[in-house]
């Protein structure tokens, strides 16, 4: 019997946590310090874009996408038609998240209600890919942050995330819109100090005597 295990060629990149911890006091640190009533406002979006990108692990496409009929606010619910056009319902449960969008929202009300989507730039229109890998890269800069970020790296982290906590992968699988299994089993790579911790406390050799 063959019990050859093979990794991805190429594993998810992810964000370590002291990271996003810099990146994300950086991020609500540029709200308080800046002093025009318009950069305050983009300040709010920049906010309210970060948290859901980290809570939800949205794609990006599927962030700058959302209409606004597909965010209701009153229900702390999103509704996403991600790849193949499927659809799922993730639901808002972050204090800090759902304020932040409820502020965001207050405050680009009449933007939101002209253009249908709910994430507008700073010209008035849908925000675009490009908009959100700017204010990554700017905030990142702001941070120190050494590694290059990109939209797609807060996905992987909050689906690592979720399956460092035993989360079980299929309820990972729906929240991140796979249609195969096998497109989340990547995410199972085990870190070292998990490993550690399994080995340490579940190692097959206790087992025998």
């Amino acid at each position: 019997m063959d019990l050859t295990f093979r990794l991805p060629s190429q594993l998810p990149r992810y964000i370590p946590t002291h990271m996003l911890r810099d990146f994300y006091v950086t991020l609500y640190g540029n709200n308080s310090e800046r002093q025009s009533a318009f950069k305050k406002k983009c300040a709010l979006r920049d906010i309210a874009v970060m948290e859901l990108l980290i809570a939800s692990g949205l794609r990006i496409s599927e962030l700058y996408e959302l209409t606004t009929d597909a965010v209701n606010l009153a229900e702390n619910e999103i509704r996403i038609r991600g790849k193949g056009n499927k659809e799922r319902i993730i639901q808002l449960t972050e204090p800090v998240t759902i304020s932040a969008l409820n502020e965001y929202f207050k405050s680009f009300s009449q933007e939101i209600q002209d253009t249908g989507f709910f994430f507008i730039n700073n010209c008035g229109r849908r925000l675009t890919d490009q908009s959100v890998r700017n204010m990554i890269n700017r905030i990142a800069g702001e941070a120190s942050i050494p590694l290059h970020l990109t939209p797609h790296m807060f996905r992987h982290s909050f689906a690592t995330f979720l399956v460092n906590q035993d989360v079980d992968i299929r309820c990972i699988q729906e929240l991140l819109g796979h249609s195969s299994i096998k497109t989340t089993e990547i995410y199972t790579h085990v870190n070292l100090a998990k490993q550690k911790e399994i080995l340490v406390n579940k190692n097959p050799r206790k087992m025998i005597y």
